[in-house]
């Protein structure tokens, strides 16, 4: 079963991918964490501000996600046949589709943010707080999304390095511009939330630069006359919507019901939805090194299934997912054992410290099972272009079986926050066996580059320049 562990191109090809991506996420999860210990210096009500300021941010980042990586699908496949002419006309469509949905959210959080944060909070003070942070980051919106739509095109024909140096680099000039603004450092007027947000719309502002530059500079395939990225022909344009379509509904549906559990797990307490928070931050570090070799499986994926070597995809999946179940034991273990390490950071109560514990406990039991169902969507059904099917499953694991199962365990039942957590999992243990199904079915494997379909002028090979 590991033999493919001798396979030194195969684990190569993976890890020149997959190890960028985890050390980029590695890198945000833990200034993340260094952004909330300082906004925390500002109060309660900075920190509920700027909160719920981001959960506007957390919807809009999802909805790009879904969009160009989707889009990514077409652009990984047409990098396997190594046609660099179709790239470029996906990836025009990501970026003028993706700055659709940013001028949307630019619009509501610069124009209407009070009204916007209402939807969260009646406090008054929270609200004005949040709206000057959201008037301010909502500017660097635009240039978010076409940042993320060069990330995933970036991805997909396996130039990662560029992506983690660009947006390495802004998180770090984020952080410290945020720290000398917030507090006031080098002469400068300390701005407290302001300079929170003039960090961060700075930050990204810089990454879509730094992307611009390296691009061009490194002579990469995407190196070209902009204008030409939009010449598409619309017929095309549309089947590359229905593929993206569904990925950007799974993943607005995907965060409704995030919302949800969080909604749930606060009826039933100050102290437990503390408690998820927590185990939250713990959650988001153990799933970086995972992160980076669903994203990796996705493009060793695509570039297969677009050379048509669909046997190579399925086995591709087939390695990274065994992997990533065995790498998955092994982090539940050490999220076992550090239980009482990770209390000891925080300012818990009795109940509270009890309850990051079961809940690290239960996240450390299932891990593996979440860790397989990540891999095959990530790396197979979406990677494959099964993206209504895979829209369709995670729509009836969550609003069928995980929401009704977390709402029972709190609403009847009256169950302390860990066992509803894990009541939550059953949908995780129904989603594996679908996706075991539809993977060894190899029903998701669709070539959606060699075609018939294809527009005359998207099928001629052109060479890599």
């Amino acid at each position: 079963m590991l033999s493919f562990l001798k396979d030194r191109s195969f684990l190569r090809e993976m890890l020149t991918i997959a190890v960028p991506i985890s050390l980029q996420q590695l890198v945000n999860a833990s200034l993340n964490m260094l952004d909330v210990l300082m906004v925390g210096q500002l109060g309660e009500a900075s920190i509920a501000g700027i909160g719920l300021s981001n959960q506007v941010f957390f919807v809009f980042i999802l909805l790009l996600f879904g969009l160009t990586s989707g889009m990514a699908i077409f652009t990984a496949q047409f990098w396997g046949k190594r046609e660099t002419e179709p790239i470029r006309k996906v990836l025009g469509m990501s970026i003028l589709s993706a700055s659709l949905i940013a001028i949307l959210f630019t619009i509501a959080a610069t124009v209407f943010p009070r009204a916007v944060l209402n939807l969260f909070t009646e406090d008054v003070n929270v609200i004005e707080i949040g709206s000057q942070y959201l008037g301010i980051v909502g500017f660097s919106y635009i240039a978010v999304a076409i940042a993320t739509s060069y990330i995933a095109a970036l991805r997909s024909i396996q130039l990662v390095k560029i992506t983690v140096v660009a947006t390495v680099t802004a998180i770090i000039f984020k952080t410290l511009l945020g720290y000398i603004l917030i507090f006031g450092h080098l002469g400068l007027p300390a701005l407290g939330v302001r300079g929170a947000a003039i960090g961060t719309a700075s930050g990204w502002t810089l990454e879509l630069i730094l992307l611009l530059i390296l691009i061009y500079a490194q002579k990469t395939p995407l190196a070209a006359n902009p204008l030409t990225f939009f010449s598409f022909d619309f017929s095309f344009f549309k089947r590359v919507l229905r593929t993206a379509l569904p990925a950007v509904a799974n993943e607005f549906f995907w965060s409704v019901g995030i919302a949800t559990y969080n909604g749930i797990y606060a009826h039933i307490g100050t102290e437990a939805i503390a408690a998820i928070n927590v185990n939250a931050t713990i959650e988001e570090l153990g799933f970086v090194v995972f992160m980076g070799l669903g994203n990796a499986c996705a493009v060793m994926v695509g570039n297969r299934i677009g050379a048509g070597k669909r046997d190579e995809a399925y086995e591709t999946v087939r390695r990274v997912v065994t992997l990533s179940v065995l790498l998955a034991w092994v982090v539940g273990l050490v999220v076992f054992l550090a239980r009482d390490l990770v209390v000891g950071w925080y300012n818990l109560s009795p109940a509270g410290a009890y309850n990051v514990r079961m809940l690290m406990l239960v996240m450390a039991c299932i891990l593996w099972i979440r860790i397989f169902n990540f891999s095959t969507f990530i790396g197979a059904l979406r990677a494959g272009g099964d993206t209504f099917f895979a829209l369709i499953m995670e729509i009836c694991s969550i609003w069928l079986i995980g929401v009704p199962s977390a709402y029972i365990g709190a609403f009847v039942l009256d169950l302390p926050v860990y066992y509803v957590y894990l009541m939550v999992g059953l949908e995780e243990f129904v989603k594996a066996g679908v996706s075991l199904w539809r993977f060894m079915s190899r029903r998701w494997i669709h070539d959606l580059v060699n075609a018939d379909e294809t527009p005359a002028s998207l099928s001629t090979p052109k060479p890599v320049s």
